[in-house]
C-alpha cells in the first residue's frame, strides 16, 4: 500500500528496505529516544527475516521523500476504537522542514479516514521536544507522564509522556 502527498509518500515496508532499517537501526543517535543510545546491534538479515515473518503483514510504513527513505512509521491496533502509532524521520538533514508533520497528517488521515478508528495513542521521551510540539499542534493531548519509566540501555532512568488524540480533536 501506498500513500501519497504530493512528493511524499508512505508505503508498505518490504526486504529490500532491510539495508535502510539497519543503518538507521543500529546508529545511537536515531535510536536514542527509544533507549537505545548505542542502537539495537541487529543485522540486515534479521531485519530481512523480521520482515518477512511480521512486519509486512503489519502496518509497517517506509517515508519516502521523492522516492528516496528518509525513515519510519507504523500503526497498531489497540482495540476497535484505539490505535497506537510510532513515527521517525531518520535522515536528521531532513529534520526541522515540516515533514514530520505532513507525514504524521498522513498517517492519521489514514488510520482515521481510511481505517475508521476513533482515537491514537502515543508515547514519547520527555526530552523529545520537537516531537511533542508535533502532536500538540495536530492536537494530541498529554494523558500521562510517566517518571523512571524504563531504563535506557545504559541504564538510565527515562521519563515518558503518553499522548492521545480523538479524531473529533484532531486539526487538520
Amino acid at each position: 500500500m501506498i500513500l501519497k502527498n504530493e512528493n511524499l509518500s508512505l508505503r508498505t515496508c518490504e526486504a529490500d528496505d532491510s539495508k535502510h532499517l539497519v543503518k538507521w537501526w543500529n546508529d545511537g543517535k536515531v535510536m536514542e529516544h527509544a533507549g537505545f543510545p548505542n542502537g539495537l546491534g541487529i543485522t540486515e538479515e534479521k531485519i530481512k527475516e523480521d520482515i518477512e515473518k511480521t512486519l509486512k503483514h503489519q502496518n509497517f510504513f517506509i517515508i519516502e521523500l521523492d522516492d528516496i527513505p528518509i525513515g519510519e512509521t507504523n500503526y497498531r491496533k489497540v482495540d476497535e476504537k484505539t490505535a497506537e502509532i510510532g513515527i521517525k524521520i531518520c535522515d536528521f538533514s531532513k529534520h526541522d522542514q515540516g515533514l514530520g508533520t505532513q507525514y504524521l497528517k498522513m498517517l492519521i488521515n489514514h488510520i482515521f479516514y481510511d481505517k475508521g478508528f476513533e482515537k491514537i495513542i502515543l508515547d514519547t521521551n520527555i526530552t523529545n521536544k520537537r516531537s511533542q510540539h508535533v502532536y500538540e499542534k495536530l492536537g494530541f493531548e498529554k494523558v500521562s507522564i510517566n517518571k523512571d519509566s524504563y531504563k535506557n540501555q545504559l541504564g538510565e532512568y527515562q521519563t515518558s509522556i503518553d499522548y492521545e488524540i480523538k479524531k473529533e480533536n484532531y486539526i487538520k
